[in-house]
């Protein structure tokens, strides 16, 4: 009988270990790239605009059409952006995904005066080459404003991507002409700041500090205690 609960036990060990090996397999797959510019924009390359890091934000002074600036690599396709985007003069500024090149990329992008967001398709040749996709009310209680932060995230899946602002979802939308490419940040004239820009997906290099390795020798460790 005491032999059989211990095997038991090993047995219940043994699972639990392959199972969070298994979990910690999965997640090296996927990786994490956070910018807080507390220091500079690292990789970033501004395409157009006036960009630079001043007081831990990343900051587009008010100028021309599609401002913007891209990092990454451009063979990224599916991957969730967040980042905290507030407006300070002016009435039109986003996030930028799936970027082939300076000219060719989709935006989703915040409208002041009409308490809404824009999704656009920027194509070749120029700045302001564009399709519009769609027109987004705020919901769930979201006010575009001046002067005000929002946290806003784009979940991009295949053909679909999904919208939020502040947590709430604001749109789901399909368009399949660009299948990957590069993130970023984006003013139309506007003065705009951005803050802890993230982006996460399965073939994106995991720059934060996460040990695989590591996490599994600490879980075989406690596991052993608890035999």
């Amino acid at each position: 009988m005491i032999t059989d609960n211990i095997m038991n036990r090993r047995i219940g060990f043994l699972s639990v270990l392959i199972f969070a090996f298994t979990l910690i397999t999965l997640h090296s797959f996927a990786g994490t790239q956070l910018w807080d510019f507390n220091k500079d924009a690292e990789g970033w390359k501004a395409a157009n605009g006036n960009w630079s890091v001043t007081d831990g934000i990343y900051e587009l002074k008010k100028g021309g059409k599609a401002e913007h600036s891209l990092v990454g690599e451009e063979d990224w396709d599916n991957y969730t952006i967040e980042a905290k985007v507030r407006l300070d003069e002016g009435n039109w500024g986003g996030l930028v995904f799936r970027a082939q090149s300076e000219h060719e990329y989709y935006v989703y992008y915040l409208n002041v005066p009409n308490n809404k967001t824009e999704l656009w398709k920027h194509n070749k040749p120029n700045w302001d080459s564009r399709q519009n996709l769609k027109q987004i009310p705020a919901v769930g209680g979201v006010k575009i404003e001046n002067g005000k932060w929002l946290d806003m995230k784009i979940e991009v899946q295949g053909d679909t991507f999904t919208y939020y602002i502040n947590d709430e979802m604001q749109s789901e939308d399909s368009n399949g002409d660009y299948g990957n490419g590069q993130v970023g940040v984006w003013g139309w004239e506007t003065g705009v700041s951005f803050d802890d820009f993230t982006v996460t997906g399965k073939n994106i290099v995991d720059t934060l500090d996460v040990n695989p390795k590591s996490k599994l020798t600490t879980t075989w460790g406690s596991l052993k205690q608890s035999l």
